[in-house]
């Protein structure tokens, strides 16, 4: 085989195997430290520091700025987040992905094959979920490694060639061209980590003399500030067809690299003496996969440090790229917070789910509440349009979230935890629509003695208003159960169960005492008995939410702060009641 062509082929296959071990680590990764990445996410506050902390940790463990910067926006789009919030992140998961070539700056070469060995082991054998997701990182790792040993054997060639040389020394000499073309390698690659990997590889060729990098550090600086810029196209993408602020976001960290590097552009002399100042020592050729890492971490760290304070300043920059408003929120029964991009982010996604359940059963207590006051009341038209509107709401939510959690088991991401989680909360979200159900059968038996000319008695009323009473707090009771996972709440509400089936006996056989005494008619029992059946079967429907309760499954939320911030607290006793007489 020609010996051109071996080069190729091995640059082509090293680098196939170095991706595919960097996205397997990253994928093993968000599987075995999900929630973790998760809770680090929640100690977001309004101080920007804390944010870029969050970014940058989150990111590390991650090992993936593109997936930290995706699941920013999508927050940001849902408005679970704000635009100051998400823009600090983002800056902290620049600091975040330089971990990566970091690591890639180690000398493990007699340790890959043992590293490879041992994470397939560990996966193979392994039962439990977390475990074995710890060996597929490590045999993830193995893999990228033994990637960047055969790019680098293939590439000791190149750097004998006079056509290397020259190429390399117009990048040394005009740096907007090694800009260009790290920008053109990670737009291609879709990953700046990828592209840092090969150009450290690259580097670490040494030049005619057998000492020097074949491109240097001042040559290698330039591309870096390319790949940094390439890699926020990811982010651009992302955003597409997302909020105002959810593109603002995007636009924030292209504007972060794209500054950053033009000053830089300036200061490479300084940045590279800073970095061999502060980098080991020895000759170039062994030193320059550590300087090129630590340049990668300096221009991140002092860019974020200038921007922190400058928050307020980036925002109106990105107000001002992307103007306007959103054209109008979305409608009240379209899904608010379900985004298919953050489908492969499963700990993002089941707190997105977690959210639209939430959201869905505000809507079910809403519709609950304008049912109960269409049944007891005088005058019901306002409550009975009301009610059809709340109930239809749960129904178009119930179906996004069906649909959106078949996309997470679909996507083939979830770990065994999240699995049951995401299939606890369907079961809730389940139970909170055959809530709506039950309503729809009561407004339909109520109807149906209205329009045979029947109207409740007053002791009828007050039957059935202490039964919805009852039940609507029971609701309440379920939902508080899966958001707390308090065993108190749960033991209270098998108290009030067991008191809502026994007041629901006691209704029905006052009903069949009056009929006994000619106080009601005897046609209206089917429809009352109806009412009173689809009022117990409501009671059922809660304790099947609390069950899952009793399963763990518990809704993902946000911290305090950030609750009373975004009003995602569902409080059932501000439901709306809507005053009404005796029909």
């Amino acid at each position: 085989m020609n010996e051109n062509v071996k080069v190729v082929f091995g640059l082509l296959g090293g680098f196939a195997l170095f991706l595919y071990g960097m996205n397997s680590m990253s994928d093993a990764l968000q599987k075995a430290a999900g929630e973790k990445m998760k809770k680090i996410l929640e100690i977001l506050t309004k101080n920007p520091i804390m944010g870029a902390l969050a970014g940058a940790l989150v990111t590390a463990v991650l090992q993936s700025s593109s997936a930290t910067t995706v699941m920013v926006i999508g927050f940001v789009s849902a408005g679970l987040m704000t635009l100051p919030q998400g823009i600090s992140v983002i800056f902290g998961a620049n600091i975040g992905t330089t971990m990566t070539a970091q690591l890639m700056a180690f000398k493990i070469s007699d340790y890959i094959y043992p590293l490879i060995f041992i994470g397939f082991i560990i996966n193979f054998v392994c039962k439990q979920e977390k475990v074995k997701q710890v060996g597929r990182v490590i045999f993830s790792f193995g893999l990228l490694f033994e990637g960047i040993e055969i790019m680098g054997s293939v590439m000791k060639p190149l750097a004998t060639s006079p056509i290397f040389i020259d190429l390399m020394g117009k990048v040394k000499d005009i740096p907007v061209l090694g800009v260009l073309l790290g920008c053109v390698m990670t737009l291609v690659v879709q990953s700046s980590s990828a592209t840092i990997a090969v150009l450290q590889n690259f580097a670490s060729q040494a030049g005619p003399d057998g000492v020097t990098s074949v491109i240097g550090l001042g040559g290698a600086i330039p591309i870096l500030f390319g790949d940094n810029i390439g890699t926020t196209i990811t982010a651009l993408l992302a955003s597409i067809g997302q909020s105002k602020n959810a593109k603002r976001t995007a636009v924030a960290h292209s504007v972060f690299n794209i500054t950053g590097s033009i000053v830089f552009m300036f200061l490479i002399p300084v940045l590279s003496k800073f970095v061999r100042y502060i980098s080991p020592k020895g000759n170039e050729v062994d030193v320059i996969s550590r300087q090129i890492a630590n340049a990668h971490t300096t221009f991140n760290i002092v860019c974020t440090l200038v921007w922190l304070p400058l928050i307020p300043v980036m925002v109106k920059i990105v107000k001002f790229i992307v103007r306007g408003d959103d054209a109008k929120e979305k409608a009240v029964f379209t899904a608010k917070y379900l985004d298919d991009k953050l489908i492969n982010q499963p700990t993002a996604a089941l707190y997105l789910v977690s959210e639209e359940i939430k959201r869905s059963a505000s809507y079910a207590a809403e519709a609950f509440s304008y049912l109960k006051a269409a049944v007891t009341a005088k005058k019901d038209g306002v409550a009975g349009r009301k009610f059809n509107e709340y109930s239809e709401y749960v129904k178009v939510l119930q179906e996004s979230i069906s649909t959106y959690i078949s996309k997470m088991f679909s996507s083939g991401n979830l770990t065994e935890l999240q699995s049951e989680q995401t299939a606890g909360l369907l079961c809730v979200s389940n139970n909170i629509e055959r809530i709506a159900e039950r309503c729809d059968e009561i407004d339909k038996s109520y109807e149906n003695l209205k329009s045979k000319g029947y109207k409740l008695s007053n002791e009828a009323i007050n039957e059935v208003k202490e039964c919805m009473e009852l039940s609507g707090k029971l609701f309440e009771e379920a939902i508080e159960a899966v958001a707390t996972g308090d065993d108190k709440v749960i033991d209270k509400m098998t108290r009030d169960k067991n008191k809502i089936r026994k007041i629901n006996r006691q209704c029905s056989k006052a009903h069949f005492g009056r009929v006994k005494n000619k106080k009601c008619s005897k046609a209206m029992s089917g429809d009352y008995t109806e009412i009173l059946q689809n009022i117990g079967r409501i009671t059922d429907n809660c304790v099947g939410i609390a069950e899952e309760a009793l399963d763990n499954i518990k809704f993902m939320t946000l911290n305090a702060e950030e609750m009373e911030q975004y009003g995602n607290v569902i409080d059932f006793s501000q439901a709306k009641q809507v005053e009404g007489t005796e029909a």
